[in-house]
């Protein structure tokens, strides 16, 4: 039996693909289920509007108060948006209009006139850490998705800058003073997903210009006889040996798209889930 500590990724992040066999056994209980994991996780959220890191699960308590956009908590707000365009829920939509204004209040931080997104204590809003990273870089397509394209832009700018540091974006990097704090490389999907996105909605070439660098650095350094390796440190490049499946299902897969022909996907009809599996807006 596992322990009953969980995070907001691992409540809220159930709603789309339990939602879909929802509606295709025409059994409304998984969607139910799931919600009601995402709604008791918002339910807990501080005064401030802001969710925590981890909660137990049995008595409701926060066991880490500190809060962010990157991971354990990211895919909790991409649900909440994204179960709003799947199934026309306005609770789901009513809870990420609630959330989001506490999000660009206390985690997103103003830094030599760039935008990035930090953490904060969820209580009282105050700034614990000066870090964003490969898993944070999701949120400028979230953000693009829900209709805030200006800060988008900014965010994914700054996503660029800290892929451009060392040609290949870190796991974690200290935006205050720029030096890396994790260095591995997993392959990660996320800044090309918000490349991706930030195409569609604005059509502007430079976000296939972006995608190019970041698909030519991706060969540069990660290409092997056998696959694509993770880099152990983006700074030295030395590679390991490890190749994660969403570097399949999710990294090439956003590759392709930001650089297929137009129609090859309709996306006003799909919804993606937070593991780039294309859910059809059907219901």
């Amino acid at each position: 039996m596992r322990e009953p500590l969980t995070n907001p990724a691992e409540t809220g992040t159930l709603l789309l693909e339990f939602g879909t066999l929802s509606k295709l056994t025409g059994k409304p209980i998984f969607y139910d289920k799931a919600k009601r994991a995402l709604v008791e996780t918002y339910k807990r959220r501080s005064p401030l509007g802001l969710v925590g890191s981890s909660i137990n699960v049995e008595t409701g308590a926060w066991t880490d108060a500190g809060s962010h956009i990157g991971g354990g908590i990211d895919s909790y707000y991409e649900y909440l948006w994204k179960c709003w365009l799947l199934f026309g829920d306005k609770e789901c939509r009513n809870m990420w209009s609630a959330s989001i204004p506490a999000i660009n209040k206390y985690l997103a931080d103003e830094t030599r006139g760039e935008l990035w997104y930090g953490h904060a204590e969820m209580q009282t809003g105050r700034r614990t850490e000066t870090t964003y990273g490969a898993l944070d870089a999701f949120f400028p397509a979230l953000l693009a998705l829900s209709g805030d394209h200006e800060r988008a832009r900014r965010l994914q700018a700054s996503s660029f800058k800290m892929w451009n540091l060392y040609g290949v974006e870190p796991e974690t990097l200290d935006y205050k003073t720029m030096r890396v704090v994790a260095g591995a490389y997993h392959l990660r999907p996320e800044i090309v997903e918000s490349t991706y996105y930030l195409y569609h909605f604005t059509g502007d070439s430079q976000y296939r210009r972006m995608g190019e660098k970041l698909f030519n650095d991706f060969v540069r350094f990660c290409r092997t006889d056998a696959g694509y390796a993770a880099l152990a440190d983006v700074v030295t490049k030395q590679q390991r040996d490890e190749m994660e499946s969403f570097a399949l299902a999710e990294t090439f897969k956003y590759f392709y798209l930001l650089f297929a022909p137009p129609g090859t996907l309709d996306f006003d009809k799909t919804v993606f889930n937070t593991e780039a599996h294309p859910l059809r807006r059907t219901w």
